[in-house]
């Protein structure tokens, strides 16, 4: 037997960045699949053409800047922002809203400031805004859980309507969206949001179709399985649990406050953890190694801010889903955070122990 010495960072488990980048898209993949169980397979065609989109994209601006793209596709970073903008997208969105935002994603938020390692924010996040900014409307028209559909979709109507706008049926978005009691549903937060604005309280948005038992249909184990997949991230090492904490204890807390202030007004801690993206944005998005903070203090602070936007856009902002927007507002602040949470050089003296030894030097000399 051999006994081996090295020196630190003792490293147990040693990964590539393909291999990190996979096993993120791995421990999705039971979040995209509730949202296909739900929500049709409109996720799965986004991420074909977003797939597509970001390879070939990635591919022609390193053939362009001579780099080697074969090394840098098989990185995987480029699939996982593919995947990430998919989920992201609404199922009913037409093909050319992905093409544009992972273009967007590539091109501009990633490689414009140099590749993978260099982007000051998330591609994934920063295409998504771009989108919601320059097409709402293609961008809010989420569909509703396929149960409580007057018109379910198969894989041919969801192929269909991102491609032509209607079904195979030749049914259109809207009938898609209306329930079979002959009505159009919203999104849980936009439900809230919107009945609050006309002055009901909160306990009679909760007397509509999409909610069950205070949470939105679907959507409580759609966020349940991202918090799953988040948790095997955990044990495999490939996140810590700083960010992601950070997060849910941001909104958390403060939704908790809002909602023994006026339970009325304001919704519980747990409709927002498990509504809209926050199970995904707190362990899939927010942990992105480029664009976070790098030290531990600095990463709770980061997802507790992120928990914090969130929960500000969502209650009196325009947008009922805000976690693309606060990943985005403290991506900016990462660097102050990471230069005010940056840890002691180890035999560095601060500048308190500086003062006193300067003090007793003088009294030395004094004496």
């Amino acid at each position: 037997m051999s006994f081996k010495m090295a020196s630190s960072p003792h490293q147990r488990v040693k990964r590539t960045t393909g291999q990190v980048m996979r096993l993120v898209i791995y421990a999705g993949i039971p979040g995209l699949a509730l949202q296909t169980w739900f929500f049709g397979y409109g996720a799965l065609i986004h991420f074909a053409i977003a797939a597509l989109t970001v390879i070939v994209t990635e591919a022609a601006i390193l053939e362009m800047r001579k780099k080697n793209f074969e090394t840098a596709i098989k990185d995987s970073s480029a699939l996982l922002t593919a995947f990430l903008i998919a989920i992201c997208i609404p199922p009913f969105a037409p093909w050319w809203i992905t093409v544009i935002g992972s273009f967007f994603a590539i091109a501009i938020v990633k490689q414009l400031y140099g590749g993978l390692g260099f982007n000051l924010f998330n591609p994934a996040m920063a295409a998504y805004v771009m989108l919601l900014v320059s097409f709402p409307v293609q961008m809010s028209t989420w569909a509703i859980p396929q149960e409580m559909s007057q018109f379910p979709q198969s894989f041919s109507d969801s192929f269909s309507i991102i491609f032509t706008g209607f079904s195979a049926e030749g049914y259109s978005i809207e009938q898609l969206r209306t329930h079979i009691d002959g009505y159009t549903l919203a999104t849980p937060l936009d439900a809230v949001k919107t009945a609050v604005s006309q002055g009901m309280t909160v306990q009679e948005s909760f007397q509509g179709a999409i909610f069950e038992k205070g949470l939105g249909v679907g959507w409580f184990w759609i966020n349940a399985a991202y918090l799953l997949g988040g948790l095997l991230l955990l044990k495999l090492k490939v996140i810590n649990w700083h960010i992601p904490g950070g997060v849910i204890a941001g909104i958390s807390v403060v939704s908790l406050i809002m909602y023994l202030t006026d339970d009325g007004l304001y919704t519980s801690p747990m409709f927002h953890l498990f509504s809209g993206g926050l199970m995904m944005g707190a362990f899939f998005i927010a942990t992105d190694p480029v664009s976070a903070s790098t030290t531990n203090r600095g990463r709770f602070i980061f997802g507790f801010g992120i928990g914090l936007w969130t929960y500000i856009i969502r209650t009196w902002g325009g947008y009922p889903d805000a976690i693309a927007f606060a990943v985005l507002i403290m991506n900016m602040a990462v660097p102050l955070i990471d230069y005010y949470t940056q840890p002691r050089t180890y035999g560095h003296r601060s500048g308190h122990n500086k003062a006193i030894k300067a003090k007793d030097s003088d009294k030395q000399s004094g004496s």
